[in-house]
Protein backbone atom coordinates (compact mmCIF):
# COMPACT_ATOMS: atom_id res chain seq x y z
CA UNK A 1 0.00 0.00 0.00
CA UNK A 2 1.18 3.62 -1.05
CA UNK A 3 0.96 6.01 1.31
CA UNK A 4 2.22 9.69 0.15
CA UNK A 5 3.71 12.00 2.60
CA UNK A 6 2.07 15.41 1.82
CA UNK A 7 4.19 18.03 3.58
CA UNK A 8 4.14 21.68 3.22
CA UNK A 9 8.08 22.49 2.74
CA UNK A 10 9.88 25.14 3.83
CA UNK A 11 13.95 25.65 2.99
CA UNK A 12 14.71 28.56 5.89
CA UNK A 13 17.95 30.67 5.60
CA UNK A 14 19.08 32.96 8.23
CA UNK A 15 20.13 36.39 6.52
CA UNK A 16 22.22 39.72 6.75
CA UNK A 17 19.55 40.52 4.11
CA UNK A 18 17.17 39.30 1.28
CA UNK A 19 15.66 40.55 -1.63
CA UNK A 20 13.50 39.74 -4.73
CA UNK A 21 13.67 41.07 -8.28
CA UNK A 22 11.28 40.66 -10.61
CA UNK A 23 11.55 42.46 -14.19
CA UNK A 24 14.72 44.18 -13.13
CA UNK A 25 12.56 45.96 -10.20
CA UNK A 26 13.31 45.25 -6.38
CA UNK A 27 9.55 43.57 -5.32
CA UNK A 28 10.64 43.06 -1.45
CA UNK A 29 13.59 43.46 0.34
CA UNK A 30 14.35 42.61 4.04
CA UNK A 31 17.36 43.41 6.64
CA UNK A 32 18.15 40.93 9.32
CA UNK A 33 15.83 38.14 9.18
CA UNK A 34 14.65 35.11 7.71
CA UNK A 35 14.33 33.92 3.85
CA UNK A 36 11.78 31.83 3.57
CA UNK A 37 11.21 29.34 0.29
CA UNK A 38 8.38 27.91 0.61
CA UNK A 39 6.62 24.72 -1.54
CA UNK A 40 3.30 23.18 -1.28
CA UNK A 41 2.51 19.47 -2.13
CA UNK A 42 -0.66 17.98 -3.29
CA UNK A 43 -2.52 17.52 -0.22
CA UNK A 44 -1.50 19.80 2.02
CA UNK A 45 -3.71 22.06 3.76
CA UNK A 46 -4.29 25.05 5.83
CA UNK A 47 -3.39 23.11 8.98
CA UNK A 48 -0.31 22.18 7.28
CA UNK A 49 -0.30 26.05 6.08
CA UNK A 50 -0.88 26.93 9.95
CA UNK A 51 2.03 24.59 11.51
CA UNK A 52 4.70 25.64 9.48
CA UNK A 53 3.92 29.48 9.65
CA UNK A 54 4.16 29.13 13.69
CA UNK A 55 7.48 27.33 13.86
CA UNK A 56 8.95 29.58 11.28
CA UNK A 57 8.05 33.04 13.80
CA UNK A 58 9.38 30.79 16.83
CA UNK A 59 12.23 28.94 15.52
CA UNK A 60 15.49 29.75 17.95
CA UNK A 61 18.11 30.90 14.85
CA UNK A 62 19.93 33.31 16.84
CA UNK A 63 22.15 33.06 19.81
CA UNK A 64 21.43 35.42 22.90
CA UNK A 65 24.18 38.28 24.48
CA UNK A 66 25.74 35.51 26.62
CA UNK A 67 26.71 33.09 24.15
CA UNK A 68 24.00 30.99 24.47
CA UNK A 69 23.43 29.32 21.37
CA UNK A 70 19.88 29.06 19.60
CA UNK A 71 18.00 31.23 22.15
CA UNK A 72 16.08 33.85 19.98
CA UNK A 73 13.24 33.43 17.35
CA UNK A 74 12.73 36.22 15.12
CA UNK A 75 10.69 37.98 16.81
CA UNK A 76 13.00 37.91 20.04
CA UNK A 77 15.83 39.80 17.30
CA UNK A 78 13.11 42.45 15.97
CA UNK A 79 13.96 40.24 12.67
CA UNK A 80 12.38 40.92 9.45
CA UNK A 81 10.51 37.71 7.07
CA UNK A 82 10.86 37.08 3.51
CA UNK A 83 8.79 34.54 2.16
CA UNK A 84 9.35 33.42 -1.20
CA UNK A 85 6.94 30.57 -2.92
CA UNK A 86 9.35 27.94 -5.00
CA UNK A 87 7.58 25.09 -6.09
CA UNK A 88 11.11 23.30 -7.82
CA UNK A 89 11.48 22.04 -3.99
CA UNK A 90 9.59 19.60 -4.59
CA UNK A 91 10.94 18.42 -7.68
CA UNK A 92 12.09 14.79 -8.15
CA UNK A 93 15.35 13.84 -10.19
CA UNK A 94 14.93 10.02 -9.18
CA UNK A 95 14.91 9.49 -13.08
CA UNK A 96 16.88 10.55 -15.83
CA UNK A 97 18.26 14.43 -15.84
CA UNK A 98 15.02 16.62 -16.18
CA UNK A 99 13.36 17.08 -13.20
CA UNK A 100 10.03 16.06 -12.28
CA UNK A 101 7.38 18.79 -10.52
CA UNK A 102 4.26 16.23 -10.15
CA UNK A 103 5.27 16.57 -6.26
CA UNK A 104 4.17 20.02 -6.24
CA UNK A 105 0.95 21.53 -5.77
CA UNK A 106 -0.92 22.63 -8.75
CA UNK A 107 -1.18 26.40 -9.69
CA UNK A 108 -4.19 27.86 -8.51
CA UNK A 109 -4.79 25.87 -5.93
CA UNK A 110 -1.09 26.22 -4.51
CA UNK A 111 -1.36 29.98 -5.07
CA UNK A 112 -4.28 30.08 -2.68
CA UNK A 113 -2.80 28.07 0.15
CA UNK A 114 0.77 30.20 -0.64
CA UNK A 115 -1.29 32.78 0.20
CA UNK A 116 -2.98 31.35 3.20
CA UNK A 117 0.39 30.79 4.66
CA UNK A 118 1.91 34.20 4.18
CA UNK A 119 -1.36 35.62 5.69
CA UNK A 120 -1.11 33.42 8.57
CA UNK A 121 2.93 34.02 8.74
CA UNK A 122 2.56 37.88 9.23
CA UNK A 123 -0.53 37.27 11.54
CA UNK A 124 2.16 35.30 13.36
CA UNK A 125 4.40 37.93 13.42
CA UNK A 126 3.92 41.84 12.65
CA UNK A 127 2.98 42.32 8.97
CA UNK A 128 4.78 45.25 8.08
CA UNK A 129 7.97 43.05 8.87
CA UNK A 130 6.59 39.87 7.01
CA UNK A 131 7.75 41.04 3.01
CA UNK A 132 6.60 38.62 -0.11
CA UNK A 133 7.90 37.35 -3.92
CA UNK A 134 5.70 37.59 -6.91
CA UNK A 135 3.36 33.90 -7.26
CA UNK A 136 4.56 31.84 -10.52
CA UNK A 137 7.14 34.87 -11.73
CA UNK A 138 10.53 34.47 -12.62
CA UNK A 139 11.94 35.90 -9.43
CA UNK A 140 16.12 36.64 -8.69
CA UNK A 141 16.55 36.13 -5.22
CA UNK A 142 19.32 37.63 -3.92
CA UNK A 143 20.73 37.02 0.03
CA UNK A 144 23.65 37.63 2.37
CA UNK A 145 23.25 34.27 4.25
CA UNK A 146 24.26 34.90 8.39
CA UNK A 147 26.21 32.00 9.41
CA UNK A 148 25.42 30.27 7.04
CA UNK A 149 22.57 29.23 8.72
CA UNK A 150 19.71 27.06 6.10
CA UNK A 151 17.35 24.39 7.56
CA UNK A 152 14.53 22.16 5.84
CA UNK A 153 11.24 22.73 7.54
CA UNK A 154 8.00 20.95 7.17
CA UNK A 155 4.89 21.63 8.58
CA UNK A 156 3.65 18.71 11.51
CA UNK A 157 2.29 16.28 9.17
CA UNK A 158 -1.06 14.14 10.18
CA UNK A 159 -0.89 11.43 12.24
CA UNK A 160 -0.82 8.02 9.82
CA UNK A 161 -3.98 6.26 9.42
CA UNK A 162 -4.57 3.53 11.93
CA UNK A 163 -5.23 -0.09 11.19
CA UNK A 164 -8.44 -1.47 12.20
CA UNK A 165 -8.30 -2.62 15.95
CA UNK A 166 -8.39 -6.33 16.29
CA UNK A 167 -9.83 -7.67 19.40
CA UNK A 168 -7.15 -10.45 19.29
CA UNK A 169 -8.80 -12.92 17.34
CA UNK A 170 -11.83 -14.02 20.23
CA UNK A 171 -14.85 -13.90 18.13
CA UNK A 172 -17.79 -11.97 19.69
Amino acid sequence: MFICDFRLLAILQRVLSASVTVDKEVVSSIGKGILVLAAMAPGDTEKEADSLAKKIVKLKLWDDDNGGRWKHSVQDIGGEILCVSQFTLLASTKKGNKPDFHGAMGGDEAKKLYQYFFQKVQQGYQAEKVKDGVFQAMMQVALVNDGPVTLEVTANPPPPPQPPSTNGGASS
